[in-house]
C-alpha cells in the first residue's frame, strides 16, 4: 500500500514514520511531500533511516510534486501548516488585543488557521486518488474533516487527545492499554472522557477519587471543575474554562509557536547528522503524543476492514439528537472499509450539549468562510463563537485576522 504524507517537511514527521516502520508492515510505500525541499531533504533523509533501522521493508522517498507524490495512494495523510510557525505565533497573540486567547485552533486564532488551511487541503483532496482515504491530522482537524465531506471526500479526522487519555488511564490503573475504552465524546478540542472501562466496569470514578490532583494537574484545570462535572475534560477546555487566566498568562510568556520553532530549529540540525538513526529524545518536546500509534491503527482499520476501536472525527448522522446530521464530531467508532461508525453515545448533560452546541455552530459557519471566503462570514463565525461572542471584539478581530492573514487568502487579492 503507497501512504502519501503531505506536509513530510515536518520536524514530526519522523515520529510518525517511526510509527509506520514499527507497526505498519503493509505500508509497502511512503511519500513524504512539502514544498519546503531543502528542509525535506534532511527530515527526508532520517526518516529512511529510521525505516531501515526498524527493518521496514517499504521504500521511503520525498518530492515536492504533489501529483507524483499523490498518484496511487490508498491513503493520504494531512499534517501541513500553511504560513509555517509565524502563522501560529500570529495566531497565538493577535486576539490578546482583544481580551481574548491566542491559540491555534479554537477562537480567533483557530479560524485563522482555517482560512488558510480549509482551501490548501480541498485542493489536495481533489488531485488525490478517487478511492483514496483521506486521513487528516491537521488543525483545526473538526473543521477541517468537515470541510472535507462536505465536498464529497473520503475522510477521518484524528486526534491524539483521546489515545493519550487511554494510555495515561491505562498506566494508572495497570492494564494494556487495549483493556481500556474510553467514553470519549464531544468535539474536535472539545471532549471529555465520561467513562473508562475496564472488562466492562467503569474505572472513572476510582480514578477521579484517587488520582483528582493527578489528572487535574495533567490537564490544567482546577480540580473543583472536574469533581463538579464527573468528567475529565481535554486540555483545550481550559480555554473555555479558565479562559481570563490564559489570556494573563499567554501575556507573560513566548508563545508556544515561538517556543516550537527553537525545538524543530534543533531539531533538524540533530536529523542531518547522517549517524542518527532513532528518534531523538527532544522530539518529544514538539508535541503529538501517540500520534503515530493513532493513525497506523486508525489506518489499519479504514484499509484491512478490521473493525478496530478509534476515536475519529465522523459525521454526526443522528448520535447526537441535538445536533444536524453533517455535524462532525469527535467520538469513539468502530472503523473498517466503510469508514468510521460511532459507538452508541448517551445523551450529553446540559453543560456539555450547550457547548458542544454553540462550538458547532461556529464550525459551520467556519467552513463556510474558509470556502467562500468575505468579511462577512468571517465576522459571522466569531460573533457565533463562545469565546468572542461579542459585536466589538468580532469587528476588531476580523479586521486583524485578516490584515495578519492577507498573503494567505486568494479571496483578499
Amino acid at each position: 500500500m503507497k501512504i502519501a504524507v503531505v506536509g513530510g517537511g515536518s520536524t514530526y514527521t519522523p515520529e510518525l514514520i517511526d510509527g509506520f516502520a514499527r507497526l505498519a508492515p503493509f505500508a509497502s510505500e511512503i511519500v513524504l511531500l512539502d514544498p519546503a525541499h531543502e528542509r525535506l531533504e534532511v527530515v527526508g533523509a532520517f526518516a529512511r533511516r529510521l525505516m531501515a533501522a526498524q527493518g521496514h521493508p517499504g521504500t521511503l522517498r520525498w518530492t515536492s510534486d504533489v501529483d507524483d507524490a499523490l498518484a496511487g495512494a490508498a491513503t493520504v495523510v494531512i499534517q501541513l501548516r500553511v504560513g509555517g510557525q509565524a502563522a501560529r505565533i500570529s495566531d497565538e497573540t493577535f486576539p490578546l488585543a482583544c481580551d481574548c486567547v491566542g491559540q491555534e485552533t479554537t477562537g480567533a486564532g483557530g479560524l485563522a488557521k482555517a482560512l488558510r488551511t480549509v482551501p490548501v487541503v480541498l485542493d489536495i483532496a481533489r488531485r488525490a486518488d478517487p478511492g483514496a482515504w483521506i486521513v487528516n491530522f491537521t488543525n483545526p482537524v473538526g473543521i477541517v474533516t468537515r470541510a472535507l465531506l462536505d465536498h464529497g471526500f473520503k475522510a477521518a479526522g484524528l486526534c491524539n487527545v483521546a489515545i493519550g487519555f487511554q494510555r495515561r488511564f491505562a498506566a494508572t490503573l495497570g492494564v494494556d492499554p487495549s483493556a481500556v475504552l474510553l467514553d470519549h465524546v464531544g468535539l474536535n478540542h472539545l471532549t471529555w472522557e465520561r467513562a473508562v472501562y475496564v472488562d466492562g466496569v467503569d474505572q472513572l470514578p476510582r480514578l477521579l477519587s484517587a488520582h483528582l490532583d493527578d489528572v487535574a494537574g495533567e490537564v490544567q484545570i482546577p480540580a473543583p471543575v472536574l469533581s463538579a462535572l464527573g468528567t475529565v475534560p481535554s486540555y483545550y477546555l481550559r480555554y473555555f474554562y479558565c479562559h481570563d487566566l490564559v489570556v494573563r498568562e499567554e501575556r507573560g510568556r513566548p508563545t508556544r509557536g515561538a517556543k516550537v520553532a527553537e525545538i524543530e530549529a534543533e531539531l533538524l540540525r540533530m536529523y542531518a547528522d547522517p549517524a542518527l538513526t532513532a528518534k531523538p529524545e527532544l522530539l518529544g518536546q514538539r508535541g503529538g503524543a501517540f500520534y503515530s500509534e493513532a493513525a497506523v491503527g486508525l489506518i489499519a482499520s479504514l484499509q484491512h476492514d478490521d473493525g478496530g476501536i478509534h476515536a475519529v472525527n465522523v459525521r454526526n448522522a443522528g448520535t447526537m439528537p441535538f445536533l444536524p446530521d453533517d455535524a462532525v464530531i469527535e467520538v469513539t467508532c468502530r472503523v473498517g472499509a466503510a469508514g468510521a461508525t460511532p459507538l452508541p453515545v448517551s445523551p450529553l448533560a446540559p453543560h456539555l450539549r450547550g457547548l458542544v452546541g454553540a462550538v458547532s455552530a461556529y464550525e459551520e459557519l467556519a467552513v463556510d468562510a474558509a470556502v467562500r471566503g468575505g468579511r462577512d462570514r468571517v465576522y459571522q463565525a466569531l460573533l457565533a463563537h463562545p469565546l468572542t461572542g461579542q459585536h466589538e471584539q468580532a469587528t476588531r478581530l476580523t479586521d486583524d485576522l485578516l490584515a495578519a492573514n492577507r498573503d494567505h487568502l486568494a479571496w483578499l487579492s
